[in-house]
């Protein structure tokens, strides 16, 4: 009998019942409240005058309309390169312990994106919430006794004068809390190994040795890891190690692109939970099985706000126009796809992390992650969002039974000065390229009026090119990503796609 398992269980029970009254929009007032006095006499909170907000009848109206939207460039220029010299007080009490590296998807440095302590609690507390929800799906008692692979980057931080650095699965898992150390898997030995291959290699050689109820991390390196262990013991499926393996909780990029191609490493389905974590703080997790949709995490250091999702608003970088109007929690709507903006117990304000979001219940702030900003493809016209491109790699998958976990494109000017969408689609089947350039074309036609009108003028044509799913890894481990919050550019400009084309032609 699962002893341990009922008591935890019950007590996820019986705290989730006192915590689900939550009213959204009530505590997103209070956070904006919280951030604004605890950081007016910083620096950043003297020069927008955040005590005179704090006094407005209408504090978030106050706000949006005091403090400018800052993307990472522009809030590093202006007030977070100073933290790298031992500045205090910039855009947060005091000096960040921590600071998250994020090459993100398009940049060659990494980003420095200060972690303090407060967001270290706030991440521990979103992802206590997230446990409290499991209560919802209805899992045996015995499954509150696994233990739980968490696969991110490593836990050694490098010290950097008088702070650490690493990126932020590195940084929260080097913070787990004492109670679920017992629980955590791989351990501190093995996931302070720098080569993320080495370390796989370690999970591999280990893997007989645990009882593994969860796995947690990026659906791509996952995967690869699972494959890993797979080859390692000559197994048919990760369940014949694995037995009691239920759940899978998903984060940094969307699960659909990956679904197929994971599930085909199973014996048998399990749960797929979303969840939204990212450098800048614990975004959102999903809270109830009726949907793969997202729940904000509206109550724990993070503020919300949005910024309709149109061409007019965004700049060729991704970054938002000065004037775009913004809305509060409380005046968003369904279906509609916005920019996010955050501002957080880091010191973040009106940041624009570039993800676009839209959601499917207002009432419980629930959302989905539906592209990037960068990611927006409108060269000629087309309109072409994320999640658009991954509903069609998911039709392909469909159309010729096929798996396709990664691809990436790019409206590009080609030899006879005309412009074309070229897509390098991986895939380890022996497809046709023409076959599925056809296809694909036809869906996005069919999804997007945008595109279907830009295929009848300044766009002529969809090119394909085939590669193994490995060159899109090794494109990453060439960056020196492997393994870590990496997001595949699914969209490249032409300058960054001709070094990715000469990327591929060197791994022929």
């Amino acid at each position: 009998m699962a002893i341990l398992g009922n008591i935890i269980k019950g007590v996820i029970d019986i705290t989730d019942s006192f915590s689900s009254e939550l009213n959204p929009v009530e505590a997103q007032q209070e956070v904006l409240k919280k951030l604004l006095d605890k950081a007016k006499d910083t620096e950043f909170g003297l020069h927008y005058n955040f005590e005179n907000i704090l006094e407005a009848d209408n504090v978030a109206k106050a706000f949006s309309e005091e403090v400018p939207y800052f993307d990472y460039n522009k809030i590093n220029k202006e007030w977070w390169h100073r933290l790298q010299d031992g500045a205090e007080n910039l855009t947060w009490p005091g000096h960040p312990k921590y600071f998250a590296l994020s090459s993100g998807t398009t940049g060659t440095s990494s980003k420095r994106i200060p972690v303090t302590d407060e967001m270290i609690e706030a991440i521990k507390q979103a992802g206590i919430n997230q446990v409290l929800a499991l209560t919802h799906f209805n899992f045996e008692a015995d499954f509150f006794e696994k233990e739980i692979m968490m696969l991110g980057s490593s836990t050694n931080l490098q010290k950097n004068n008088e702070h650490l650095e690493g990126e932020i699965s590195g940084i929260t898992a080097s913070n787990i809390p004492f109670w679920f150390r017992s629980y955590y898997k791989p351990g501190e030995e093995i996931a302070k190994i720098d080569d993320w291959d080495e370390r796989v290699q370690h999970i591999a050689e280990n893997a007989r040795n645990w009882d593994i109820g969860a796995l947690s991390g990026i659906p791509s390196w996952i995967e690869l890891m699972l494959q890993k262990v797979i080859a390692h013991h000559d197994l048919n499926h990760i369940h014949e190690i694995w037995p009691n393996l239920q759940v899978f909780t998903s984060g940094g990029v969307a699960f659909s692109p990956y679904e197929k191609s994971f599930n085909a490493l199973l014996g048998h389905p399990i749960t797929i939970i979303d969840t939204y974590l990212a450098s800048e703080g614990f975004m959102a997790f999903q809270a109830r099985p009726e949907t793969d949709a997202m729940q904000l995490v509206t109550d724990n250091g993070i503020y919300f706000e949005f910024v309709p999702f149109k061409p007019e608003y965004i700049r060729e970088d991704g970054s938002l126009v000065t004037d775009a109007p913004s809305v509060s929690l409380k005046d968003v709507q369904l279906n509609q796809d916005y920019v996010l903006l955050i501002s957080t117990v880091s010191g973040a304000w009106r940041y624009e992390i570039g993800d676009t979001v839209a959601f499917t219940d207002v009432e419980r702030a629930e959302i989905k992650i539906t592209g990037r900003t960068k990611f927006f493809l409108n060269t000629v016209g087309s309109q072409l969002s994320v999640n658009k491109m991954d509903d069609a790699m998911q039709k392909l998958e469909e159309k010729f039974s096929t798996k396709i976990p990664e691809y990436t494109i790019c409206a590009k000017r080609c030899e006879d000065g005309e412009f074309y969408h070229c897509w390098y689609i991986g895939n380890e089947d022996n497809l046709d390229s023409e076959d599925i350039a056809q296809a694909l074309d036809g869906f996005l036609k069919e999804a997007n009026h945008n595109y279907e009108v830009a295929r009848s003028k300044a766009l002529k044509g969809v090119r394909v090119q085939l590669i193994p799913p490995a060159v899109f890894h090794e494109w990453s481990a060439a960056s020196k990503k492997k393994g870590g919050q990496v997001k595949m550019e699914r969209v490249m400009n032409e300058e960054k796609f001709q070094v990715w084309e000469d990327f591929v032609n060197s791994q022929k």
